[in-house]
C-alpha cells in the first residue's frame, strides 16, 4: 500500500488576487493558505483552490462565521 499523495501548498499570485472579487458581492477576496481557499468576508463564503485553480462557484463555496 503506498502513502497518500503530499499536499502541495499553493500560492495564489497577488496580481491575481488584486484581479478576482467574491461572485456574490463583486467585493474583496482574502487568500487562506492553509486552508487553500479564497474567503469573502462580505458573502461569508469560503472559495476553494483545488490544483492551482480557484473555484468561483457559489455552489461550490463553504459557508464561514
Amino acid at each position: 500500500m503506498t502513502a497518500p499523495p503530499e499536499r502541495l501548498d499553493v500560492t495564489v499570485d497577488r496580481k491575481l488576487l488584486e484581479i478576482l472579487v467574491c461572485p456574490v458581492t463583486k467585493g474583496p477576496l482574502e487568500f487562506d493558505s492553509n486552508r487553500q481557499e479564497l474567503i469573502s468576508r462580505s458573502a461569508k463564503l469560503a472559495y476553494p483552490i483545488r490544483d492551482g485553480i480557484p473555484i468561483m462557484l457559489p455552489e461550490e463555496a463553504r459557508k464561514i462565521e
